[in-house]
């Protein structure tokens, strides 16, 4: 019989292999346009790995969630996310910043992965990973 928690674990063990590619990208000094979009679509995936692991994490914990803000909110409230207001612009934004042919919103993309959201979902995924043995 699978214990309970399993379905958390696996979906982390995507959720790290994303994690990884997305920190890959994160350190790149300069992009070219392609570049960009690579880095943008690894930010989305990693994303929605991120809540969807959390998601299963809480319900491993007794808590039902079911869309993405709820999941968000659980996941302050229960201290798994440290920067709420980070996760819910992310939510918002991640369909905007898909618009990378337009080179002003490209430019606001990097920055703004590479200064905010990448250190959020780092501390979700170390938070993740510390509790996988737990």
């Amino acid at each position: 019989m699978e214990q309970p928690d399993i379905r958390w674990k696996q979906r982390f063990q995507n959720f790290e292999k994303a994690f990884i590619f997305f920190q890959e990208a994160v350190k790149k000094e300069d992009y070219t346009p392609i570049e960009t979009s690579g880095l943008v679509q690894a930010f989305e995936f990693t994303f929605e790995l991120g809540w969807k692991t959390i998601k299963d994490f809480l319900s491993e914990q007794g808590i039902v969630t079911q869309f993405p803000r709820e999941v968000i909110k659980e996941g302050f409230r229960t201290q798994i996310i440290s920067d709420g207001h980070t996760w819910i612009h992310m939510l918002e934004k991640r369909n905007e910043l898909s618009h990378t042919y337009n080179e002003e919103v490209a430019k606001l993309a990097v920055k703004i992965i590479r200064g905010n959201y990448y250190m959020a979902i780092q501390q979700v995924y170390n938070y993740l990973k510390s509790n996988l043995n737990g």
